[in-house]
């Protein structure tokens, strides 16, 4: 488990905002949220690999479960523009903070990282970046003509901000081409005071909406967690609204907490009720829904764009 508050090792704290907030009771895991210790050959080399290129990589700043077994096949999501965030939601374990100065090299760092592990997908996301003018849409840019440059047959996936407050920045995004747009909502409405407190839920919804608007062509994604107190109803009415806003592919995953000054585990949600709700999903229109425990916005990414494009030539076909 990462640690808040690490003052032998590291002066600053990880999360200051979170250090006053009380412990909360952490749940035991079920069985069925239980992964392996990364430690194969392949984990080993795709960290060789991220360091050479002095990259920032979301599964390592986020803990996510999976980084054992995407590593071990060369998949990565690689985190832009530094690794403090300017943002301090409830559920994340990235650091919070005034970040520095972009590295106007990293760019070109992802495209030859992408080339050298010869990735047919790659996922890109970053930290918000309140403090620039434009949140970073010019560096997203930049990183997707880099990885057309040095991988022209690696097909691109980009997990953004929400860009709030920063008109114009969507654009200059779009108009780079990616093949997947993802933006995810995280949580439901009612929550988002409490866990995603610097996001406005249906600005995040018409950024969705507004991509589809810039260019059809491009395949948009959002997911959210469970087991943070939503109500089932409150899922499906997000699933209706990602509709209305013409979403293709949906996440499911259940929130799992990074240490005990985050948002609290409320429910382990086991894995009957996400097959239920991917069998909803997918009644209400879209294209491609993974819903799991151990779903992550950039776990399977690649497979699943390739049943994306499948799936969506399949519908035109009809």
């Amino acid at each position: 488990m990462a640690v808040v508050l690490d003052l032998i090792n590291n002066p600053r704290p990880r999360h200051p905002e979170k250090a006053h907030k009380p412990d909360s009771v952490l749940l035991k895991k079920p069985d069925w949220i239980r992964v392996k210790a990364p430690v194969s050959p392949g984990y080993a080399a795709t960290s060789a690999i991220m360091r050479e290129n002095k990259l920032v990589t979301v599964c390592e700043e986020a803990g996510c479960p999976n980084i054992g077994e995407c590593w071990e096949k060369k998949h990565a999501t690689f985190m832009i523009m530094g690794d403090t965030c300017t943002r301090a939601c409830a559920f994340c374990n990235v650091k919070t903070g005034m970040p520095g100065a972009l590295d106007a090299l990293e760019p070109e760092h992802v495209g030859k990282a992408t080339a050298k592990l010869g990735l047919a997908h790659i996922v890109v996301t970053s930290v918000d970046r309140d403090d620039l003018a434009d949140g970073g849409a010019l560096h997203f840019a930049e990183t997707i003509r880099a990885i057309r440059t040095h991988a022209p047959g690696t097909t691109i996936e980009i997990l953004t901000p929400d860009f709030l407050r920063k008109d114009g920045a969507l654009k200059v995004v779009v108009d780079a081409r990616p093949d997947v747009f993802n933006h995810n909502l995280e949580t439901v409405p009612s929550h988002y005071l409490k866990i995603r407190p610097g996001a406005r839920y249906f600005h995040s919804l018409r950024l969705l909406q507004q991509v589809k608007e810039f260019d059809p062509s491009i395949f948009t994604k959002s997911g959210i967690m469970v087991g943070l107190g939503e109500e089932r109803n409150e899922i499906l009415q997000v699933m209706d609204d990602l509709r209305s806003a013409n979403v293709d592919f949906l996440t499911i995953g259940q929130y799992l907490q990074p240490t005990r000054k985050h948002a609290e585990v409320r429910r382990f949600v086991p894995p009957d009720e996400f097959k239920s709700l991917e069998t909803i999903a997918y009644s209400k229109g879209f294209l491609m829904v993974s819903a799991s425990p151990l779903t992550r916005s950039s776990h399977h990414a690649g497979d699943d764009f390739a049943r994306l494009k499948a799936n969506r030539a399949a519908q035109l076909g009809k």
